[in-house]
This record gives structure tokens, C-alpha cells and sequence, in this order.
């Protein structure tokens, strides 16, 4: 299988949170899934550190890069037609970035990781 992390997602693989589910770990885990964590996903944990509404233990540009290689996760970039994609997608969900990660994950043909209800609305695989 092939697995788009969200964003919280991966943090709280990063981090050690307990807030992941047990599917979502074994998937993660599981060494015949790839993993992927997407550039948008950089961008917004960079951006929230920049605005102060999201605390990290280092500088996103050294925890993001050193979490992706220990976890295994591979860096996702954001192609053209996952970016013009958007214009088709219903606005179920208003957060940008939740909705670039669907894009790429439909576009892709990868599972997103979430425990996002509201990206659950899409037609999109989801695993949590």
C-alpha cells in the first residue's frame, strides 16, 4: 500500500504521540507500505512553527528532514495536476492544506493517513 501521511499524522509519529490509532501505527509499520510525507505538509508545519502556533523541539528544517529518515518516510512533492486538481474538488473541507493532500492522494493513488472526519467525506482512500 501506499501511504500519504497528514500532517498531524506525521507529527505525532515524529513525536511519540499516543494520540495514533493502532491500524494507523501497524500501516505505518509495516514494511511492505511506502510511506510519503508531502512538501505541503513541510510548509505547513514550517508555517505554524514561523506564526508560533505549533510548538516543535527543534527547527522544523532539521526535525522534518531527520524525522522523514529515521521513520523511513519519503518526501512527496507537489505536482501540477494535484495543484489544478483543487478546482474540482467540493469544498467539504476548508483547510488548504487538508485539501492538497487529497488532491495529491486521489491524483496519486495513495491512502491518506488521517483521523481528519472531514476528509473522510471525500472520495479518497482514508486509513485510520
Amino acid at each position: 500500500m501506499r501511504l500519504l501521511l497528514d500532517t498531524c499524522t506525521f507529527l505525532w509519529m515524529a513525536l511519540g504521540e499516543r494520540a495514533l490509532s493502532r491500524t494507523a501505527r501497524e500501516a505505518f509499520t509495516d514494511p511492505a507500505n511506502d510511506v510519503y510525507l508531502s512538501a505541503i505538509s513541510s510548509w505547513e508545519i514550517s508555517l505554524k512553527h514561523a506564526l508560533g502556533k505549533l510548538a516543535l523541539p527543534e527547527q522544523p528544517t532539521v526535525l522534518v528532514p531527520a524525522m522523514r529518515a529515521r521513520l523511513r518516510v519519503e518526501a512527496l512533492v507537489l505536482d501540477e495536476g494535484a495543484a489544478l486538481a483543487i478546482a474540482q474538488l467540493p469544498t467539504l473541507h476548508r483547510d488548504p492544506f487538508d485539501r492538497i493532500l487529497i488532491c495529491q492522494a486521489i491524483m496519486g493513488g495513495l491512502t491518506l493517513v488521517t483521523p481528519d472526519p472531514l476528509i473522510r467525506q471525500y472520495a479518497v482512500p482514508t486509513l485510520w
